[in-house]
């Protein structure tokens, strides 16, 4: 059980806020193979705000979207406040608020990880958004363990979260890496498991290297954190939520998703984006998205290619029916164990559809 304030989740393995990626359609995917509560793409305050198409696509939470949070980007209380209000009435179920993307554009507008380098303006807008929001959603915070490595920046991190939590939040999530890291580089858990024994009983949510059920159990057990949020982990891996469950129940891991399944769900994401975004953006939109579900084919590579060339509804189509048809003999299927690493569950040597040797068959791991 996780608990965020007076909102109680039955799994502790979340689908993260991920900008580009966790619309509605990533989101139905994600609950459909076991994911409980899910957090919608990062929004700028400034966008719920101002009329317009996207402040609209925001208003309304459908009926299968719960339990589900939003995350705030911005700058000034106040606004964030406004904008945290904006959600509440939209339905949301939590106010997340964003103190650690790494993107330059944002740091330099004095958004994201930049305000953990400001702690006072970083609690005042906890205290704001905490106000507006006034009990009737939890509000969280998700930080990266510091601006950089420096003793200064850790404090300020450790100021932040003390004082968050003593005014109201019921959660943090901390990504185990620093904002100057981005993606670089190995998380630090060790500074997790810190922050846990730091906080006590208080909830804590770990990110940073997800990417497979393993990572998420081993991750709870090192560091002693309340549950964890899948990010990269999850893109074109859905199953990573069923593996956990699971593992968390204390079953054998389930084999890798055969290529019929994998069809089935890229089709049901790709209903979804449509009627999400219309035909021909969910055409473009998912061509990200093919690439990393190409991972876990048995021709890794020949699929991504033609997901790469992919741009209209019927290109689509086309490579669902030639690479994902359910009528022929596909070889073992694959597992993603790193942001692109590629391993087999089986080595018998084969040849792909495309008539060349495919490697990743005997096991060699290969880069994205």
């Amino acid at each position: 059980m996780l608990k965020l304030g007076a909102l109680e989740i039955d799994f502790p393995i979340v689908q993260a806020a991920l900008s580009g990626y966790s619309d509605l359609a990533m989101r139905r995917v994600a609950r459909m193979h076991g994911a409980r509560y899910a957090l919608a793409e990062v929004i700028l305050d400034q966008t719920l705000l101002t009329r317009g198409k996207k402040q609209r696509a925001w208003s309304h939470v459908p009926a299968d979207d719960h339990p589900v949070g939003a995350q705030l980007l911005g700058a000034e209380p106040m606004q964030f406040a406004a904008a945290a209000e904006r959600l509440v009435e939209a339905g949301y179920d939590c106010v997340d608020m964003n103190f650690g993307c790494p993107v330059r554009k944002v740091l330099g507008r004095g958004r994201g990880g930049f305000l953990l380098s400001e702690p006072s303006r970083a609690l005042t807008i906890v205290r704001a958004v905490l106000d507006a929001v006034d009990g009737r959603r939890p509000v969280t915070v998700k930080m990266r363990r510091g601006l950089d490595e420096s003793a200064a920046s850790t404090r300020n991190f450790f100021e932040i979260l003390d004082g968050a939590l003593s005014v109201g939040v019921a959660a943090v999530t901390v990504h185990a890496r620093t904002v100057q890291q981005r993606y670089d580089g190995p998380s630090d858990w060790s500074f997790l498991a810190r922050v846990k024994r730091h906080v006590g009983s208080a909830t804590v949510l770990g990110s940073g290297d997800l990417f497979s059920a393993a990572d998420c159990l081993r991750m709870m057990t090192e560091t002693g954190v309340d549950g964890v949020t899948v990010a990269r982990g999850a893109i074109g891996n859905p199953w990573i939520f069923r593996d956990a469950r699971a593992l968390c129940a204390g079953r054998p891991l389930p084999e890798p998703p055969g290529v019929v399944e994998q069809g089935q769900t890229l089709r049901r994401h790709f209903e979804w984006s449509c009627a999400l975004h219309g035909p021909e953006r969910a055409g473009r939109l998912l061509r990200k998205f093919g690439i990393r579900y190409s991972r876990l084919h048995p021709c890794p590579q020949p699929v991504r290619d033609a997901f790469i060339a992919a741009s209209t509804p019927e290109d689509w189509c086309n490579v669902l029916e030639r690479w994902y048809d359910p009528r022929r003999c596909w070889p073992a299927p694959v597992r993603p164990t790193g942001p692109g690493d590629l391993v087999t569950a089986g080595t018998r040597p084969f040849r792909c559809a495309m008539g060349r040797r495919n490697r990743h068959d005997e096991g060699e791991v290969l880069p994205q």
